[in-house]
């Protein structure tokens, strides 16, 4: 690779050395290519890797913005961290000994080792970060770092990286060089792989890339693989999806071929949300850590790997270096009253999905087309009502109570608007609120005559408003790192300040995880009087009932259940994001109905 025992030019000759062999070096006919509308001019060879490998992949990258981080992804940058380094004034250089040079008053050729650098290539439509580039004169050879071993097959690799680094020799063709070969380097097993760029690789390079371009240009996400051995060390595979895809896409057209999917996502998150609510608190950073205080005294210290989102009730002050570094690791910050009512979130850069977002706001401007979306969410909401009162009504009221619900729930399929189905809604409820008051049996005397809010009468109303704010909370940050607008709902009207498409998936998650864990609370007496206030006919939380509240609720979060459809067991808080990721698919047009999710 490098000669340690050659002699280095000054840093500033060899880069203006190595540009003015760019600058001046003869370029090849224009090739005409025509581009595809609202298609960048140069596609990313690292782009055509993914193509290669997987077209639905490079389209959820570079097409809809998606991104995720795995433990292969991370291997591959940490071998990535010398040549990701670019070369400024560190240019490595290499020249002839005075024994070597020729006996001619030219200049000696000179050996130049560029690390990360970025070329493009217009007519072919190309651009390339270089990991190294080895160059002798006008002979250049471009090395691209793999982190595995090599594959023991005759082409020395596979179709991937062979067309990635088939790429980086036609940009650097058409920038003057002569590069007929480039080196493919697999860290795990240290060896350099030779590729010859024949006429059938660059054929093929070519191909794929106009394939790409119309692949984007059609803005249709292409259909996932079929139980492919890809899809398990995909970094994407929680947002791709592709057995979930391929099974419900089969399912709408009657077909029941498609085998059952696996689950390549963990059923848990190690990183949980951050809740902090008492007067006077402070955050800040200190290196890894998120270091929680008060008075200046030290409270708590939470590593940053181990948060998912930061909860902050009332007036908590939060330095500048520990919110850039939230932002900057996608952790958000969610704001909150002293009373739990939930006013916003700080996160960074909105989601780069555009696509998925216009097609959201034109099925929210349809009226036919949002109320198929509301009928989902008030199916599911009502099912889920019954299954929770089914569970805990004693046998000599649950059939009756259950087949007034299930009066209403038929009527769903025959309103024709908005408004008809609020009123079917708003009659479920009572029914349901009804049977629900009977089911809390605690030692305290905790009642439930009706649903009321702004502000709560009643220590369970107190709950239930609390924990439905956290809920719409959770739906918020994760509708929102899924690509969709949680402000414009298709069931809930918007409004202004109003997160609407949160609260419309709300409703089927509300009775089996706060309606339940109020129940739970109750009933198994981790409150009691103690635990709520009463000012002014208005009930609100004491510190200790919001944190045994929290509790209770993240608890109930991190329970795994089995997916009624696709039949594995995964956290409610996996299963918001699944839920979350199948109604954006459903918006995108993949899927033909939103699949509610109901348990048994």
């Amino acid at each position: 690779m490098i000669d340690k025992n050659h002699s280095h030019q000054p840093a500033a000759v060899e880069a203006d050395l190595l540009h003015r062999t760019i600058a001046e070096s003869p370029q090849p006919p224009s090739i005409e290519k025509p581009t595809p509308p609202n298609v960048p001019d140069l596609i990313p060879v690292r782009m055509l890797n993914e193509f290669s490998y997987c077209p639905r992949l490079s389209y959820l990258e570079w097409s809809q913005g998606e991104w995720a981080d795995n433990l292969h992804t991370r291997q591959g940058s940490f071998e990535h961290r010398r040549v990701d380094k670019p070369t400024t004034k560190n240019i490595e250089t290499a020249t002839h000994t005075e024994q070597e040079e020729p006996e001619t008053d030219d200049e000696p050729p000179v050996e130049i080792h560029a690390r990360s650098l970025m070329l493009s290539a217009p007519n072919e439509g190309l651009l390339a970060n270089l990991d190294l580039l080895e160059l002798e004169g006008n002979h250049a050879t471009p090395v691209d770092y793999k982190k595995g071993k090599a594959p023991d097959i005759p082409e020395g690799a596979y179709e991937p990286e062979r067309v990635q680094l088939c790429a980086q020799g036609l940009i650097l063709r058409e920038n003057g060089f002569q590069c007929e070969s480039g080196i493919l380097y697999f860290a795990a097993s240290k060896k350099r792989v030779t590729i010859v760029f024949d006429d059938d690789l660059i054929a093929r390079t070519r191909q794929l890339a106009t394939e790409m371009r119309q692949m984007a240009a059609n803005a249709i996400l292409p259909a996932p693989l079929e139980d492919s051995p890809k899809c398990p060390g995909c970094s994407l595979v929680g947002i791709c999806l592709p057995d979930e895809i391929n099974l419900l896409q089969q399912h709408d057209s009657n077909q029941r071929t498609a085998p059952k999917p696996r689950r390549l996502v963990p059923a848990n998150d190690n990183a949980l949300p951050l809740y902090l609510q008492d007067y006077g608190l402070s955050l800040k950073k200190s290196g890894e850590q998120l270091i929680v205080s008060k008075k200046k005294e030290t409270l708590q210290s939470i590593r940053l790997l181990d948060v998912s989102q930061v909860s902050l009730f009332g007036n908590i002050y939060v330095t500048e270096p520990a919110v850039r570094e939230l932002l900057s690791r996608n952790i958000p910050i969610c704001h909150f009253s002293y009373g739990g009512w939930f006013y916003g979130i700080t996160t960074g850069l909105i989601h780069k999905n555009v696509e998925l977002r216009a097609s959201q706001f034109a099925i929210a401007a349809r009226p036919d087309l949002s109320l198929k979306f509301a009928k989902s969410f008030v199916t599911g909401k009502i099912k889920n009502c019954r299954t929770l009162l089914r569970r805990h009504l004693p046998e000599n009221e649950k059939k009756k109570v259950l087949n007034r619900i299930d009066n209403v729930e038929a009527k769903i399929d025959t309103v024709d608007s908005i408004d008809s189905l609020l009123g079917l809604e708003g009659m479920a409820a009572k029914i349901y609120f009804a049977a629900f008051a009977t089911l809390l049996k605690g030692n305290c005397n905790f009642s439930l005559e009706n649903r009321n809010r702004r502000p709560p009468a009643d220590p369970v109303n107190a709950m239930l408003s609390f924990l439905y704010a956290i809920l719409t909370k959770e739906l918020t940050v994760t509708i929102q790192a899924v690509g969709l607008d949680p402000m414009c709902g298709l069931y809930h009207q918007p409004r202004y300040g109003k997160p609407s498409l949160a609260l419309d998936l709300a409703e089927e998650f509300r009775s089996i995880i706060v309606d339940s864990t109020v129940l739970m609370l109750v009933n198994n007496n981790e409150v009691n009087e103690e635990s709520f206030i009463t000012r002014a006919g208005s009930v609100a939380m004491t510190n200790a009932g919001r944190k045994a509240v929290l509790a209770a609720f993240e608890r109930r979060m991190q329970t795994e259940v089995t997916h009624p459809v696709f039949g594995y067991r995964i956290s409610y808080r996996r299963i918001l994001e699944v839920q979350s990721r199948l109604l954006a698919r459903t918006i995108s047009g993949e899927l033909d109905q939103y699949p509610t999710f109901f348990t048994r």
